[in-house]
């Protein structure tokens, strides 16, 4: 059993598990959270989530938000969690060679299965696990998962390479796989980083406007133009364009702040976004 061990456990998140869990539950009760603890009540018809993967104290409660309705899904789902590669270490697309991830809550299971599936109908996926053994972008969502859901799996596919028509092919692969097998997907990303929050306003904006309309073309110009440094883009890209081979046009920003909300320092804030991808 190959296991892969936290990489930022005590860095990101809290290394012990008693104080990750009051870490979480501060987040969901944070002013910037949802300000109720999960389990909720309904569950919604939503193909997936942006996300955001900061350290907990700053980007958590905005997570929170769609945890949350996580919390409402169903048992035994798996959990396709595309993250940007800060590192630039390893393959392109990878996927890894583990079977399970392991944090200060336990281990869990990666969905093997759809793995070697979606390696086979796709030449841009790699298995590779050097893609992962550093990366935060990913790791930092399995706590909260694990918080949330007690039975599911995850399939995390690290994106160095961010081009529209990688996103593209990516999703094309995961769309085939969806009509055979229903999984939620997690596009994990930090919004502008490191400006004044004025900004970082500006411009997360114009980004989260783009997202909500579901208009990539747009999204990409954007990001070109107006040196948008939201660093998973591509995993974005990929959940917008399942989202419209999937019909899944209901797309609503749940919530938006930046690490200046947390600390009071706007002179150089990072944006973080919760947005849901839903039926309508």
């Amino acid at each position: 059993m190959r296991v892969r061990r936290p990489a930022v456990a005590g860095l990101f998140y809290p290394s012990d598990k008693e104080d990750l869990i009051g870490s979480i539950r501060s987040a969901f009760l944070s002013h910037l959270g949802p300000g109720k603890l999960p389990p909720a009540g309904s569950a919604p018809d939503v193909l997936g989530y942006v996300v955001p993967h900061a350290g907990y104290e700053y980007s958590g409660p905005v997570a929170a938000h769609a945890y949350y309705e996580i919390s409402g899904l169903e048992e035994g789902s798996t959990f396709v969690i595309l993250g940007p590669n800060h590192y630039g270490i390893g393959s392109g697309v990878a996927v890894p060679q583990s079977d399970e991830w392991e944090t200060p809550l336990g281990t869990v299971k990666i969905d093997v299965e759809l793995l070697h599936r979606l390696v086979r109908s796709s030449s841009i996926v790699d298995i590779d696990d050097g893609a992962h053994w550093r990366e935060h972008s990913i790791e930092v969502q399995v706590p909260f998962l694990q918080f949330v859901k007690k039975d599911f799996k995850i399939l995390p596919i690290s994106m160095m390479l961010m081009e529209k028509g990688v996103a593209v092919e990516v999703a094309e692969a995961l769309y085939r796989l969806y009509r055979e097998k229903k999984f939620y997907v997690l596009a994990s990303s930090d919004m502008t980083h490191y400006e004044p929050k004025d900004s970082v306003l500006k411009k997360d904006t114009m980004a989260i406007d783009a997202i909500t309309k579901g208009n990539i073309d747009e999204l990409y110009r954007l990001i070109y133009t107006y040196d948008i440094t939201m660093c998973g883009y591509g995993p974005v890209a990929v959940l917008m364009h399942m989202s419209a081979l999937l019909s899944y046009k209901g797309i609503r920003l749940l919530k938006h702040a930046d690490s200046g909300d947390s600390t009071g320092d706007n002179s150089s804030v990072v944006g973080y976004a919760s947005i849901g991808f839903y039926r309508q």
